[in-house]
C-alpha cells in the first residue's frame, strides 16, 4: 500500500467522519435544507440516518485498512444514493452551505462522480493494482 492511496483512504474517511459529526451537531439544520421536498421523510430524520452512516463508513475507510475495499464500495455506494439529494437541490433551487445561485450548485453536482472515484481508489478498487 502507498503512502499517497492510503493517505488518500484516511483523509477520505476522515473528511467522512466529520461532516457526519457535523450532520448531528452545528450543521444539522444546514443539512436538513438539502434534503429534497419528495423525500418522504423526516427531514431531521434524513440528516440524522445520513450522520450516522457517514461516521460509520468514514471509520471503517479509514480506521480498518483490511477491510477498505468493503468501505470503499459502500461509501462509493452512499455517494451515488444521495447524489438525487444534490440534485434535488439545484432543481429545487435550494441554499445551503454558500450555495446559494443556480450555478454554483450545478458546479457541485459535477465533485459527487469526483467522491465516488476518490472511494473506489481509495478502497483498491480501481485505478492500481490491488493490494
Amino acid at each position: 500500500m502507498s503512502f499517497l492511496s492510503s493517505s488518500a483512504r484516511v483523509l477520505l474517511g476522515a473528511t467522512m467522519v466529520f461532516a457526519g459529526v457535523t450532520h448531528l451537531t452545528s450543521q444539522r439544520e444546514e443539512f436538513q435544507a438539502q434534503v429534497p421536498e419528495w423525500v418522504p421523510v423526516d427531514d431531521d430524520l434524513v440528516v440524522l440516518g445520513s450522520g450516522v452512516v457517514e461516521i460509520g463508513l468514514g471509520a471503517g475507510l479509514a480506521l480498518l485498512p483490511k477491510k477498505k475495499r468493503l468501505f470503499g464500495g459502500l461509501l462509493a455506494a452512499f455517494f451515488v444514493a444521495i447524489f438525487p439529494g444534490n440534485i434535488g437541490q439545484y432543481v429545487e433551487g435550494t441554499d445551503a452551505f454558500g450555495l446559494d445561485t443556480d450555478r454554483k450548485r450545478l458546479v457541485r453536482l459535477f465533485f459527487q462522480p469526483v467522491l465516488v472515484l476518490w472511494a473506489l481508489w481509495a478502497g483498491g478498487l480501481v485505478g492500481r493494482k490491488r493490494d
